[in-house]
């Protein structure tokens, strides 16, 4: 199948576009450079300069794919991450319909997912203070797709409270609304893991307009 992956050169993005290729999928690699760097080389692979911020060019993209993947992260420059986060994705949303594209994988953030004190992760006094804003933005994402992408087939996964680049072992624990952590209270997930779980959800298609997450 042919799918776009925006924000393809990111940490999560680069290992979500390796995972696809090496299923035998076609992957369109956004990214706002163009370029391919740190990609694996493919024939199948097509680079694209996208600029995530700008409307018109995010509307534009979706069209000929199967799928769009987005890996897009809010701005860590320590303005408000809130608005241009919503603002891309109302424009990739709208870019869906107009291209007739109906499935949407949003790679997702933790801080939203429920703790055992029923709280949401970021809502915990010990959530680290320099990671809220990003986190109440992702909440804020997932709210937005849940009350506006509704004539959508989207998915928004959530990460383990950590993630990091690791190794690919495919093996690993799914779930939905709640944080999912280890018996010594830790939760964490390789990117190359994330990457796995969730090119498996584009290929099965099993929580449409739901949130999943994925850890050890």
């Amino acid at each position: 199948m042919k799918i776009l992956v925006i924000g393809a050169t990111g940490m999560i993005g680069s290992r979500i576009v390796a995972e696809a290729l090496n299923r035998g999928h076609q992957v369109t690699a956004a990214s706002r450079s163009g370029r391919s760097d740190g990609l694996p080389t493919d024939p199948t692979l097509t680079a694209v300069a996208l600029d995530a911020a700008a409307p018109s060019a995010v509307a534009e993209q979706p069209a000929g794919h199967d799928a769009v993947i987005s890996a897009v992260s809010p701005p860590r420059d320590g303005s408000d991450p809130a608005a241009p986060l919503l603002g891309t994705y109302r424009s990739l949303v709208e870019g869906l319909r107009t291209a007739g594209v109906r499935r949407l994988i949003a790679v997702g953030g933790a801080g939203s997912l429920k703790t055992a004190s029923g709280q949401d992760r970021v809502d915990n006094p010990d959530f680290p203070a320099i990671y809220k804003a990003e986190a109440l933005a992702q909440r804020d994402l997932l709210n937005l797709l849940r009350a506006e992408a509704t004539d959508l087939d989207w998915t928004y996964v959530s990460p383990a409270d950590h993630i990091a680049p690791g190794e690919r072992t495919g093996t690993f624990r799914r779930g939905g609304d709640q944080l999912l952590a280890a018996t010594d209270g830790s939760s964490f997930i390789s990117a190359e893991d994330y990457a796995v779980a969730l090119v498996d959800e584009f290929e099965t298609n099993d929580n449409i307009r739901r949130r999943i997450t994925v850890a050890y």
